[in-house]
């Protein structure tokens, strides 16, 4: 059985309620450009706000994360990755999460104890140190060798306020040679394999903890590295989930994964991230902007190493990869089955126009190849026209020309440092991120969708939105440019139903009477069977998970700033409110 199957059934023995997997961009979430952890579409909820299938649920949860993309090459770094996940809401606490994780090692995947190790809290100045979670490891059977006490690895807390805890992380020694007695966190034989978060306190903006009045459980286990233990391989992409695709990439370029890892790994790696981004319901397209970027650039570093390897990258090669991907996670993730032709379009175009950028930078290249080439031209060729740096120095020792290397590797982490300061900075906020002028915006994006279905038509549906302290942004589906006259009409609707001070109420009930009564829904695979519906007065009502103002007559004034193409068929509309 499955790695995800057995979770799955583990977890609804012990009462838990399986939810389905978000899609892998964020609805209403400016923090981040894709779901980066398991607890991420649980903000809401984790904050207090009653989920309707109740307080212990699990999951598996496609994740993205792109801060560590020039890390992928490796044995374990993954761009796209599946987090298993089981939470309490206010229910159980640190007895049963941790009981239920050793469990779950030791009897379901047969994990030894003595390959076991866990860190914990340590304590500080503020909060104690953790002895309940340290006396729970020592009963279930674990030595007080193999615990390990630290402060900032064991202390969780997304953005700089909010709720926040301390947690333990569970180890697996792996490696041939003898457990050590004694458990070092430093040595890289032992392997992070799983993380309770236990969310108990709150952190206020002087720096002050409280008590939180319900106590949360997140729990994280990664699927690539679980599968990797339990197949007892040093290299992820040896595994099982791996296997298939690295021998199509073996075939293809003629040559043997051992002594071509890395652009092996780079391509199977991108190419798998590729397909879920371009399968998402919410229709990301390569583009030079935002999740676009991120797969224009993901597929364009494909397209470099299968060059590299000698693929003809003007045959299919792309497309074999894909569907082999494509049929070994359709049966967890519907969208890959709706949206395949979609995917495989997505990854044949933008291969045809990166072919194209690859021969302009030849000729540019060809350009500046009459001397030395300089650390700024280098960097150029790599981020302009995609040339690694080592086809600039493949090309430049044909011609007797040096290249300034360090120059390029200093250029390149400039732009690294700015990349992840950028990343760093739509991260901030986090769990602390529902703000009441972000609240506010929430139900504004719901008043935008009504007044677009009345003025450009029914078939007006959201495409996504994106929502910050200072602004909301919001797509949707539309053939044309609005018009000045469309624009004003779509504010005056919005300003008018603020004015008439109308009521936002909440139900909970069957997606299936939810849609029978007319709400509308983005995404509507990403929802549990049990919905919350939210509706304001008689002109709106959409499926969501919230956070809404109680009444329209708080949101101010509502002012279009911007509205543009997002991509083919989806407009975007960046808006303010204002006092």
């Amino acid at each position: 059985m499955n790695i995800k199957d057995l979770y799955i059934e583990f977890f609804k023995s012990k009462g838990h309620t399986q939810i389905p997997s978000a899609p892998v961009v964020p609805e209403n979430d400016p923090s981040v450009l894709f779901n980066t952890a398991g607890m991420q579409p649980l903000i809401p909820y984790l904050m207090g706000q009653p989920h309707p299938l109740g307080t212990r649920l699990c999951d598996y949860q496609k994740c993205i994360r792109t801060n560590d993309l020039d890390e992928i090459g490796d044995t374990f770094h993954h761009t796209f990755f599946e987090m298993l996940g089981n939470w309490s809401l206010g229910d159980y606490f640190k007895k049963e999460a941790i009981t239920w994780s050793f469990e779950f090692l030791t009897d379901v995947l047969k994990i030894p104890v003595n390959k076991l190790a866990v860190t914990v809290f340590k304590g500080n100045d503020i909060i104690p140190r953790d002895t309940e979670a340290i006396d729970l490891w020592k009963s279930l059977g674990i030595s007080e060798e193999h615990i390990a006490l630290t402060e900032d690895d064991n202390f969780w807390i997304a953005g700089e306020v909010g709720p926040c805890g301390s947690d333990t992380e569970m180890f697996y020694w792996r490696s041939e040679e003898d457990v050590p007695n004694v458990f070092d966190p430093s040595d890289e034989r032992w392997v992070e394999i799983w993380n309770d978060v236990f969310m108990m306190y709150e952190k206020h903006s002087d720096g002050t903890v409280s008590e939180l009045p319900k106590k949360n459980v997140d729990t994280g286990m990664g699927v690539e590295r679980v599968t990797a233990v339990l197949e007892g391989v040093l290299d992820n992409y040896q595994t099982s989930i791996w296997k298939d695709v690295i021998e199509k990439i073996e075939e293809l370029s003629h040559k043997t994964y051992n002594g071509n890892e890395k652009s092996m790994r780079i391509i199977a790696d991108h190419i798998r991230t590729s397909i879920f981004i371009a399968a998402d319901s919410s229709g990301i397209k390569p583009s030079n902007t935002d999740q676009g970027y991120i797969l224009r650039r993901l597929i364009r570093r494909a397209i470099r190493h299968a060059s590299m390897l000698g693929i003809d990258i003007n045959s299919d090669w792309e497309r074999k990869l894909a569907l082999i991907i494509i049929s070994k996670y359709q049966k967890y993730y519907k969208e890959l089955i709706d949206n395949k032709d979609v995917v495989l379009d997505v990854l044949t175009l933008e291969k045809v126009k990166f072919n194209r950028t690859l021969s302009k930078g030849l000729k540019e290249f060809e350009k500046v190849a009459h001397k030395d080439i300089d650390d700024k031209t280098a960097f150029k060729l790599y981020d302009t026209y995609g040339f690694p740096i080592e086809l600039t120095v493949e090309l430049a020792n044909e011609r007797n020309i040096n290249v300034d290397i360090e120059g390029f590797y200093r250029c390149f982490k400039e732009h690294q440092e700015k990349s992840r300061a950028g990343s760093n900075q739509k991260f901030k906020g986090g769990l602390a991120g529902n703000s009441e002028i972000e609240t506010k915006y929430h139900t504004a994006t719901h008043l935008l969708n009504a007044a677009l279905k009345v003025v450009v038509g029914p078939d007006v549906h959201q495409k996504g939105s994106n929502i910050n302290t200072d602004r909301m942004r919001f797509d949707f589906s539309c053939d044309h440019k609005l018009t000045d006259e469309e624009k004003d009409r779509v504010e005056t609707l919005v300003n008018d139903w603020i004015k008439q001070g109308l009521e936002v109420t909440k139900e909970t009930m069957p997606k299936s009477d939810a849609i029978k009564s007319g709400a509308e829904c983005m995404f509507i695979e990403k929802y549990p069977d049990i919905v919350t519906v939210y509706s304001i007065g008689d002109v709106s009502k959409e499926l969501c998970g919230g956070p809404h103002v109680k009444n329209t007559n708080v949101l101010g004034k509502f002012k279009i700033k911007k509205e543009e193409a997002s991509s083919a068929g989806v407009r975007r509309i960046k808006a303010i409110l204002t006092d």
